[in-house]
């Protein structure tokens, strides 16, 4: 473990929302926090309309697969967030949990999944904000 924070976002297929989530925080937090995506079922690839919705605001996460949700990635985490979708992740005292209630893209065209994508970035933001101070995000993004 290191001294960062980390983050694990949990959705049923880790094709779409999870993805998305962990796009923009990777992308936003410049490396000051460790960030993990998984699904209980994980899909054969990640949705080609959230790929599609990201690179439309400069993230990339075409690259990606769909990863199985393990209890280690839940230990190593300090916070898991669940997308809406009733998963029931192993359970850790001292971890903080979430669940954020989500549309589903999956089968969505790009103009359904760009107000997921948006509510996605907001709420990733609000977390950061509460994970990393300022200043020291603003230092990690400069080094």
């Amino acid at each position: 473990m290191t001294d960062r924070p980390s983050v694990l976002f949990v959705c049923v297929h880790n094709a779409g929302r999870s993805q998305m989530a962990a796009g923009f925080l990777t992308a936003l937090a410049g490396g000051a926090v460790d960030v993990l995506s998984a699904g209980s079922i994980p899909a054969d690839q990640i949705n080609p309309a959230a790929v599609e919705a990201m690179a439309e605001v400069g993230i990339d996460i075409a690259a990606e697969q769909p990863k199985i949700l393990t209890e280690d990635a839940v230990k190593e985490s300090d916070v898991v967030i669940t997308m809406g979708c009733g998963d029931e992740c192993p359970y850790f005292p001292g971890k903080r949990y979430e669940d954020w209630v989500l549309e589903d893209p999956a089968g969505q065209g790009i103009e359904a999944v760009r107000p997921i994508r948006d509510e996605i970035k907001s709420r990733v933001e609000r977390l950061l904000a509460e994970l990393v101070p300022a200043p020291t995000l603003n230092s990690k993004a400069q080094s």
